[in-house]
């Protein structure tokens, strides 16, 4: 679903897609708001809700940063199966896990069925010296310049991966997790990256509120093309979910 492009430098492709954004004023931007109090505060803990009508019930809840890094072999079995990569790149993607969990106003999201992981989803506070951060600004910038980048990427959510395990798919587990990882943040935004494809992910993307900031984007070191997507906080569907919860 969503996922990340990972590799060294930070050299810029050209941008496919660029002459779209030749006005700024057709890009879309978040609206403005007073920034936190609090730079990096922990975000609010949600309650955990159960999905019916799926295979067998599913809990979805929070992990905490201790969790989180003892489930790391586990979550990284749920991506597998979700994302079926080549074997060579799992020790690279299970390090990059691992340092995301010691970002700034972490929080991660799992649904479990008895005792196994079926899906999960993390995020955090983007900052500037985070790769991915950086290279989709530039990106950003060059394509529609500083002033969209900055609407966008000023300490924005950063939703790094969501996956659930393919015969738990289809049945909103991406979503309510996708829900409760923006739940209650301060930051302004979210964003994220996707190929560039008409997949379910993508529909599930813009049924929540984001829309393309950049498409046919290439990150360094080469791969498919990717999507880059933002949506102003608090996402669609966000009132209903916390009824829901509460």
């Amino acid at each position: 679903m969503c996922v990340r492009s990972y590799s060294g430098g930070l050299t810029i492709a050209p941008h496919a897609d660029a002459a779209r954004w030749a006005d700024p004023a057709d890009v879309p931007r978040p609206a403005r708001a007073d920034p936190p109090a609090a730079r990096f505060p922990r975000p609010p803990v949600r309650p955990a809700t159960t999905l019916t009508g799926v295979s067998g019930p599913v809990l979805i809840g929070e992990l905490s940063q201790t969790d989180f890094l003892a489930q790391l072999d586990a979550l990284l079995a749920v991506y597998t199966a979700a994302m079926r990569p080549e074997p060579a790149y799992l020790p690279g993607r299970l390090s990059i896990m691992e340092r995301h969990g010691g970002h700034p106003c972490f929080r991660a999201i799992a649904a479990t069925a008895g005792p196994q992981i079926v899906g999960f989803s993390y995020g955090f506070r983007g900052t500037p010296g985070q790769w991915w951060h950086d290279v989709v600004r530039s990106g950003i910038t060059a394509a529609a310049g500083h002033e969209v980048a900055e609407q966008w990427l000023a300490e924005p959510l950063e939703i790094a991966e969501v996956h659930v395990r393919p015969e738990y798919q289809h049945q909103g587990i991406g979503r309510t997790m996708v829900l409760m990882l923006a739940a209650g943040r301060t930051e302004r935004t979210a964003v994220l990256s996707t190929q560039d494809a008409d997949s379910p992910a993508r529909h599930l993307y813009r049924s929540l509120g984001f829309g393309d900031l950049l498409t046919r984007f290439t990150f360094p070191g080469g791969g498919p093309p990717y999507a880059v997507m933002g949506a102003v906080l608090p996402l669609i569907g966000a009132s209903q979910s916390q009824d829901r919860a509460g």
